[in-house]
């Protein structure tokens, strides 16, 4: 069985990540509110994902790297904003939005391979 250490961090950056992609945007779908009506309701939720993420941090540092967590940071908000932005606006990446995603995966797996040389 995988320690927690291992599982759990990247569970709660999903977490995380689907609030704070929702804190970003969401409020795009109401563009007639006020503007600090959506600043105050995006902090909000910015509450709530940082209820997440830290600890996400906290535990991931035991087994991760710095570089390994913030690596799987970035590429986990790339996954859930393309889920947020279908949900929320029915938007699918492009060609070459996607190609450019699957360049910025490659780059993180090159985070988590061995030093080179």
């Amino acid at each position: 069985m995988l320690p927690t250490s291992f599982w759990l961090p990247p569970l709660l950056l999903v977490g995380s990540n689907i609030v704070m992609n929702i804190a970003w945007y969401a409020h795009l779908k109401a563009p007639h509110r006020a503007l600090w009506i959506a600043v105050l309701s995006s902090w909000a939720l910015a509450l709530f994902e940082y209820m997440l993420a830290v600890p996400a941090n906290r535990i991931g540092a035991e087994r991760y790297s710095l570089a390994q967590l913030k690596t799987m940071q970035e590429a986990i908000t790339l996954v859930t904003f393309i889920g947020v932005a279908y949900v929320l606006f029915g938007v699918r990446p492009n060609w070459s939005q996607a190609a450019g995603f699957v360049l910025i995966v490659a780059g993180a797996a090159l985070v988590f391979r061995s030093p080179l040389g």
